[in-house]
């Protein structure tokens, strides 16, 4: 399968405490490889810079994970994510986990917004930070 159109990649070590009672990766644990995926847009476009300057930000009001293979230890849970959409003044990414086979493990979305602390509201996504946005 083809995944160019994911633009950002990590690979990620299983650990021992990543497994549940059935000796397989955690449900939970998924979730944790998606965040590490949603951090690593949030570098790349510069969104974690923005607001440790601003104090505006995305916060994520949606994640949603559909579980298609076990993933075991030892072992690298592969994450790819990418720009799944952009609106307004929200977005989404979407994830895939793949084990070291490149077989699919898991596809997980999430839905964030650009929220102003300072103000507790959302504000529009700006012209800039969106072009910067659509290249991954």
């Amino acid at each position: 399968m083809d995944y160019s159109d994911y633009k950002l990649s990590i690979d990620l070590r299983i650990d021992w405490s990543d497994l549940d009672m059935y000796k397989h990766v955690n449900n939970l644990t998924f979730i944790r490889f998606m965040q590490t995926g949603r951090a690593l847009f949030w570098e790349a476009t510069g969104l974690t810079e923005i607001y440790e300057a601003t104090h505006r930000g995305p916060m994520v009001v949606s994640t949603h994970c559909d579980f298609k293979k076990s993933l075991y230890y030892p072992g690298t849970a592969i994450v790819k994510t990418k720009l799944a959409f952009i609106k307004n003044s929200s977005f989404g990414l979407g994830h895939i986990i793949l084990n070291e086979d490149m077989e699919v493990c898991a596809e997980g979305r999430d839905i964030a917004v650009c929220f102003d602390f300072n103000l507790n509201k959302t504000y529009t996504i700006p012209d800039n930070l969106r072009a910067i946005m659509k290249n991954y």
